[in-house]
């Protein structure tokens, strides 16, 4: 395939999976974000965009350091995506999202659980694996960066306190079937607690 098809087909993956978040109700407004790995760039949503009317222009270009490459002011959340990637060299799509149920999860404490999303079907662990806790630090801060950099083990699946989910996968449709499952599991896991 040639180069700049494979950078298209990525691109139109991560609008495609943006809309379709947005339209089933899984993120609403600007709150969530996505990137995607292409060579030695990284393309992440723009601050304040719409997972609704994602289009190309709506993607900073960013070197492996952080830096900006094209003039798009990307997602403050950007360098949780970095660690991501520099972590997991096969890691291609990152997603983060505030999606309900996950979200309700990552608000409650665990101290020191492993097995945060307590769910009966075998689904997470099989699409997703473990889920890690990063401790809570006010969104788009250093602190927070550092908090996630510090909570980074084997998984690469995190609830971020009293905040929501992020995900690393080797592709964008691979990251969006995994961001799914763990809604759903923890979907099915807050609707057993709730009828216990």
């Amino acid at each position: 395939m040639a180069v700049e098809d494979k950078l298209n087909n990525m691109m139109n993956d991560a609008i495609w999976v943006g809309q379709s978040l947005f339209s089933r109700g899984k993120v609403s407004g600007s709150a969530a974000n996505l990137s995607f790995r292409y060579e030695d760039k990284v393309y992440v949503t723009r601050s304040g965009s719409c997972f609704g009317r994602l289009g190309e222009d709506d993607f900073a270009v960013l070197s492996m350091d952080g830096t900006v490459l094209n003039g798009i002011k990307p997602s403050k959340e950007w360098p949780l995506h970095l660690a991501l990637f520099q972590k997991d060299q096969s890691a291609e799509a990152v997603i983060h999202t505030h999606s309900t149920y996950a979200t309700y999860w990552s608000c409650q404490k665990w101290d020191g659980v492993s097995d945060l999303i307590p769910t009966p079907t075998p689904y997470l662990k099989m699409k997703v694996g473990e889920v890690g806790f990063v401790p809570y630090a006010p969104p788009g801060t250093e602190e927070l960066f550092e908090a996630f950099r510090n909570s980074l083990k084997e998984t690469n699946c995190y609830l971020l306190e009293n905040h929501g989910p992020i995900l690393a996968d080797k592709t964008m449709l691979e990251a969006f079937y995994a961001i799914e499952e763990l809604e759903e599991a923890s979907n099915n896991a807050y609707l057993l607690k709730t009828t216990e």
